[in-house]
C-alpha cells in the first residue's frame, strides 16, 4: 500500500506555478513510475478522488481500478446551506487563522456529537496546512471539470457515497457513476463526506469485495 501526500499537503511541498488537479495526477504518475509500480488499484477521497480520476483519464495504463470516495466531476455546493458554507470558508481563508478554517471544515465533515474526537483530529491535521497551499488546492478544485471525459474511463470503477454527505450532493455522485461505463455506485448509510473514517468497517468491506480477483 502506498499513501501519497499530494502537493501542498503533509510533507509534499507546494510546487511553483498554478496548482491543478491534472498536475497533481502527473505527480502521482511520476511517483508510481519512480517506485517501479505497474497498473495500480487507486483509491481516493474527495480531492484524492479527483486526482485519481484525472490519473485514469491522463494515463489509463497506470490505473488497474478506481475507487472514488465521495467524488465529483465538477464541484458544486449542496443547496443554499452548502453555498453559504463555501462562501464563509472563502471569507475565513482570507481573514482568519488556519485553525479557524480547519475548525469549520472539521465541523462540516464530522458534525455529530459522538464524532468529537474525529473532529478534533481533523482540525489539528488541517490546521498544519499552509494558507497558501489550502487556497491553491481550493482553486484547483474549483477549476476541475471532468464531466465531458467520464465516458473515456475504461478501468473497473466503484463510487462510494456517504448518504449524509454535506459537501458533495448525492446526485452529483450518482451522475458521475452513471457516466462511467460499468461503474458501480455504493451508498453507505449514516456516513458523511469522509466515509472511510466515519464508517471504516462498511468501507473496508466494500473495498475488499470490489478488489477481490481484480
Amino acid at each position: 500500500m502506498i499513501l501519497v501526500d499530494l502537493p501542498g499537503h503533509g510533507r509534499s511541498p507546494l510546487p511553483p506555478g498554478r496548482l491543478t488537479v491534472e498536475g497533481m495526477a502527473c505527480e502521482v504518475d511520476a511517483l508510481l513510475a519512480h517506485l517501479g509500480e505497474g497498473p495500480t488499484h487507486v483509491v481516493g477521497l474527495s480531492l484524492g478522488a479527483c486526482v485519481a480520476l484525472a490519473l485514469a483519464l491522463r494515463v489509463p495504463t497506470r490505473v488497474r481500478s478506481l475507487t472514488l470516495v465521495n467524488p465529483f466531476a465538477r464541484l458544486r455546493p449542496v443547496g443554499t446551506r452548502g453555498a453559504l458554507r463555501m462562501a464563509l470558508r472563502a471569507l475565513l481563508l482570507g481573514t482568519a487563522p488556519m485553525t479557524t478554517v480547519a475548525g469549520l471544515v472539521a465541523r462540516t465533515v464530522f458534525p455529530r456529537p459522538e464524532q468529537a474526537a474525529l473532529r478534533a483530529a481533523t482540525a489539528a491535521s488541517l490546521s498544519r496546512t499552509s494558507r497558501r497551499a489550502y487556497a491553491a488546492t481550493a482553486g484547483a478544485l474549483a477549476a476541475f471539470d471532468a464531466r465531458a471525459w467520464l465516458a473515456d474511463v475504461r478501468c473497473p470503477t466503484m463510487v462510494v457515497a456517504g448518504i449524509d454527505d454535506g459537501t458533495v450532493d448525492i446526485d452529483a455522485k450518482d451522475a458521475l457513476a452513471r457516466a462511467i461505463t460499468g461503474a458501480r455506485l455504493v451508498l453507505v448509510p449514516d456516513s458523511g463526506h469522509v466515509t472511510n473514517v466515519d464508517q471504516p468497517a462498511a468501507f473496508n468491506a466494500v473495498l475488499r469485495e470490489f478488489l477481490a480477483g481484480r
